[in-house]
């Protein structure tokens, strides 16, 4: 219960440990997920007609069109390879500086929807755009970009059908939400509203994703939160900054003011 009233006070070291296992675990359970082409293949054209119904199947012409423009899709796919580690490791970082006291909660979100994303993986293993024949472009393929599994030399270590849900979406989505609910500056909360959108458009444009996978993305990252509520019995940002059992207990950053969405409970 005394977990449930507050997290305990996070842990360099375990932190630095519990990142890298689960990390090491994802990679392999990802990875280790039987491809199925045929099932992957079915799979996609179902998606693709199911958007073709509801008049949403925009993917292609945006694929096409973004293409044409040499220096946006070249810096997309760049784009596209690394900041999805790099800027989500980031924000943990800030979180675990910053917001100590909030750290726990928002790093078992973070946890739980990639949980569920290897779930999603596993059955239903799904081709994206680039891989289904159907006029779309590998833009990595075409422009000779390096760093991405998706396509390439990459393309051998990585399992090509794992793109639902797109935990691009959901793992930007979860960056973008925290820093809008806990940054003061306002400039900085609304590049966190910005990230997750133009990462949706970035998936689009390089035919890695489907609408539906952002969708898929954003359900397990609606999953990750309730079930970190019903753990900790209070919404991830709603702990404060700093509870008041810390203080004096070593180095802890200033208290500041509750930020926006963040609950003033202590």
């Amino acid at each position: 219960m005394a977990q449930r009233r507050g997290p305990a006070r996070p842990r360099l070291w375990f932190e630095l440990a519990l990142i890298g296992v689960s990390y090491w675990i994802y990679s392999l359970v990802r990875n280790a997920v039987p491809e199925q082409a045929a099932v992957a293949q079915k799979n996609a054209m179902w998606v693709w007609h199911s958007e073709q119904f509801f008049g949403v199947n925009v993917e292609r012409s945006i694929n096409h069109a973004v293409n044409s423009v040499g220096w946006l899709i070249v810096g997309m796919n760049y784009y596209y390879a690394t900041l999805h580690f790099i800027i989500t490791i980031g924000v943990l970082i800030w979180l675990y500086r910053s917001h100590p006291g909030r750290y726990a909660a928002g790093r078992t979100v973070l946890f739980i929807t990639t949980g569920i994303a290897l779930v999603g993986f596993y059955f239903f293993p799904l081709a994206p755009p680039r891989l289904t024949g159907l006029g779309f472009i590998d833009t990595v393929e075409v422009h000779h970009t390096w760093g991405s599994l998706a396509s390439g030399a990459g393309a051998s270590v990585s399992n090509q059908f794992a793109a639902m849900p797109s935990m691009h979406i959901g793992w930007s989505t979860w960056c973008g939400l925290t820093v809008f609910f806990l940054a003061e500056r306002k400039w900085v909360r609304a590049l966190g509203l910005i990230y997750p959108l133009f990462t949706l458009s970035v998936i689009i444009s390089t035919a890695n994703h489907y609408w539906m996978d952002a969708v898929g993305g954003l359900l397990c990252l609606a999953v990750g939160f309730a079930v970190t509520r019903l753990i900790y019995h209070r919404w991830a940002y709603q702990f404060p900054q700093i509870p008041a059992s810390w203080q004096g207990q070593g180095t802890v950053p200033e208290q500041r003011p509750t930020p926006v969405g963040a609950g003033s409970q202590r």
